[in-house]
């Protein structure tokens, strides 16, 4: 719907804003410049094209021009106006090179399957080989549909504050492979295994004799999965071996009705499925410190492969991990709630423990549609 011209409005910009390069603004000098994921006050809507609005982390400064909702979707600017968030990729398929193992891979989606490892689950991204697509149709893998969404300019939000008795917010984790991510969501599961928790999964592989269904993995047929899949019920998925394996809204939300804290890690692309009105996610960026601090700080750390093949972090592992994460931070940063870099792991193990408890118990800004969602009959 459109925002309403009457009334002080709160929106999250979803992309960056320069006035100086915008050659139709009315006054450059009078111009608000903001980047994507700043809250934004608007003051005034009374212009069809030009709202008068300030920061919400400035709101002694005077009001700025800022381009209005009509002016962005009529995208006559594109030059200057970007459009970082573009969910629909699937249909490009790229080689990546990881270690001598050469795999291909769908941009929409990098897949993730769980394993159990002393109590706790290792998230493993795999590369979906070229010759064995997913017969899943498109539009089952893909819930936008099969064209290039366009995000909307502005997001209105609002703010929440979570009561005692609501649920938990879902916690999601996002980085580049080699970061940490992992290794954070255990440490923190470890800090009080009786709060946090992660999702269980769901895979349509055999139950081995020391597995516990509800435990390791919910275990269901091919059917059930598909069936998962087509109604929008995992928030990933992948194939594997021949089986698939994906986390669900079911587990999270299990997790979440018995009073803990659930903590997922999940592929940028699909920030998307889980920002709803139920979870109310709240997503922290793992970011890498730069090249030559992480060379310093991971001389004697190891990463895991998909073969469990310890190998030590080579340089060009490390560019790669720090351009990835430019990407990410380029394409879905105006999703992020929070950033921690993780130069030192205990360090960015107790600002993730902060930053979870942050988000259960102080106000943040959050979409409109998710308390508009809850008001409704």
């Amino acid at each position: 719907t459109d925002l309403t011209k009457h009334v002080i409005l709160y929106v999250r910009a979803m992309a960056d804003y320069w006035p100086l390069q915008d050659p139709a603004i009315p006054c450059a000098d009078a111009g608000l410049a903001f980047k994507r994921g700043d809250i934004l006050q608007i003051v005034d809507q009374n212009d069809t094209f030009w709202w008068q609005a300030r920061k919400v982390s400035d709101l002694s400064a005077c009001a700025g021009l800022i381009p209005s909702n009509h002016l962005l979707k009529r995208k006559q600017r594109e030059f200057w106006w970007s459009q970082p968030f573009q969910p629909h990729t699937c249909l490009k398929s790229t080689i990546c090179k990881y270690k001598d193992t050469l795999f291909s891979y769908c941009d929409f989606k990098v897949y993730t399957f769980l394993l159990s490892s002393a109590g706790f689950r290792r998230s493993m991204r795999l590369c979906r080989r070229k010759s064995r697509n997913s017969h899943l149709p498109c539009y089952a893998r893909c819930p936008g549909g099969c064209y290039s969404a366009v995000a909307a300019p502005y997001e209105e939000v609002v703010r929440y504050q979570r009561l005692p008795g609501d649920r938990n917010r879902l916690i999601v984790l996002i980085g580049p492979s080699g970061v940490g991510v992992n290794e954070l969501r255990r440490q923190l599961i470890g800090i009080n295994p009786h709060l946090f928790q992660s999702a269980v999964p769901h895979t349509t592989r055999a139950q081995k004799s020391y597995e516990v269904n509800g435990r390791e993995y919910h275990y269901v047929s091919k059917e059930t999965f598909e069936n998962m899949v087509y109604s929008h019920r995992m928030l990933e998925y992948g194939e594997y071996k021949g089986n698939f394996y994906g986390t669900s809204t079911d587990s999270v939300r299990a997790v979440l009705d018995a009073g803990k804290i659930c903590i997922v890690d999940l592929e940028p692309q699909n920030i998307q499925l889980a920002r709803t009105h139920e979870l109310k996610p709240y997503i922290i960026f793992i970011k890498p410190s730069s090249v030559s601090c992480m060379k310093q700080s991971r001389k004697n750390a190891r990463m895991i492969t998909d073969y469990y093949v310890n190998m030590k972090f080579k340089e060009e592992d490390l560019q790669e991990m720090e351009e990835s994460a430019k990407k990410m931070e380029t394409q879905f940063g105006q999703f992020f709630d929070q950033v921690i870099v993780n130069d030192n792991l205990q360090e960015a193990c107790l600002q993730l423990l902060s930053a979870v408890r942050r988000a259960q118990d102080e106000p943040q800004w959050v979409p409109a549609t998710w308390i508009c969602s809850e008001n409704q009959p």
